[in-house]
């Protein structure tokens, strides 16, 4: 077994080509650790903030990239019990999975489905944990309830549509173009409005009767904020990951107040082990099967080799990609 690694680190604050693929001491599993011979590595929003000078690792985390990964299991740390060399698994980590070997906490690992590519894997652990702890135990969507999700077409807006859709809910998606509002429905959306052309504040009343969803997932933040607000039904639930146009607002709180409604907002990358393993014992219960009846599955819009890293995120910093955007270590077979 070979000692070193190739992984992803950034030289500096900037666009993609900062990125550098470099050679690096391969990793040893403590306590509680799985060594994870990594095959594939999702490329999400919170990678491209950290490239940019945004999102620092936490304290104590690796400044090689990546927060989630699929692969084979590859040597056990002490006291890790339930899997075995050789197992396929998908997990988040702090940092480090863009590399060809890297640490998971044995706690966070999740069993790889059969029939589910190393790809789609690698495209699950960060999406279906921010999805369902935000909008399924934050926001407690119920069937029969109507979600919003603002940028319907991104890892996070295809997770919502499918994962609420299979469990009974109604779903409407925001997206920028027809032909992104096209693929949200294609993916189960029962309704996709074009912000760009449509004011989704007067649409999606309309869509609910003058009622309003019950759920809102925003990654949007800025002037969303209010029409959020003004937008939720009765009892309802804004759900806030992100703030792609800003973390500041003037707000009037009188709506939500007269609506009952609740904004609850959370970050998962620096929360415990502990709370990340409980996710994962709930999406292994309730998401897992999913996947492996195909009822769900995480839609891939492309893949690069980790030596095309830099091309990966000029491609996610396009905007033009529906789905996962996906780093492949391992020709998948």
């Amino acid at each position: 077994m070979t000692e070193t690694t190739r992984a992803v680190i950034a030289e500096g604050a900037g666009g993609p080509e900062v990125l550098r693929v470099i050679e690096t001491t391969r990793p040893e599993p403590g306590p509680g650790q799985l060594l994870i011979e990594v095959h594939a590595a999702g490329i999400n929003r919170p990678d491209v903030m950290q490239r940019q000078g945004n999102y620092p690792p936490p304290p104590g985390a690796s400044e090689v990239f990546g927060l989630e990964l699929a692969g084979v299991v590859a040597g056990l740390g002490e006291g890790v019990t339930g899997f075995a060399i050789g197992d396929r698994v998908m997990g988040l980590v702090h940092s480090g999975a863009y590399a060809d070997w890297a640490l998971l906490d044995a706690p966070i690992a999740i069993p790889v489905p059969r029939g589910l590519s190393m790809a789609e894997a690698g495209a699950v652990p960060e999406t279906f944990f921010t999805v369902w702890s935000n909008v399924f135990e934050r926001a407690a969507l119920k069937p029969g309830e109507t979600l919003l999700v603002h940028g319907g077409t991104s890892g996070i807006g295809t997770t919502a549509i499918q994962l609420a859709k299979a469990l009974g809910s109604k779903v409407i998606v925001t997206a920028g173009s027809d032909g992104k509002c096209q693929a949200a429905r294609d993916l189960g959306a029962d309704h996709a409005i074009n912000y760009r052309t449509q004011d989704f504040v007067e649409v999606a009343r309309e869509l609910t009767g003058g009622r309003g969803p019950d759920v809102i997932l925003d990654m949007v933040g800025g002037s969303y904020i209010q029409r959020n607000i003004e937008l939720l039904a009765a009892d309802g639930r804004i759900s806030q990951i992100a703030f792609q146009q800003g973390s500041k607002a003037e707000i009037d709180f009188l709506p939500l107040l007269m609506k009952r409604g609740t904004i609850t907002a959370s970050t998962l990358r620096a929360r415990p082990v502990e709370m990340k393993a409980k996710l994962a014992r709930a999406l292994t219960e309730h998401v897992v099967p999913l996947l492996a009846s195909g009822a769900v599955r995480p839609p891939i819009d492309s893949t690069f080799a980790l030596k095309d890293v830099a091309r990966a995120h000029a491609r996610m910093d396009g905007g033009a990609h529906v789905g996962k955007i996906v780093l492949l270590m391992k020709p998948e077979t």
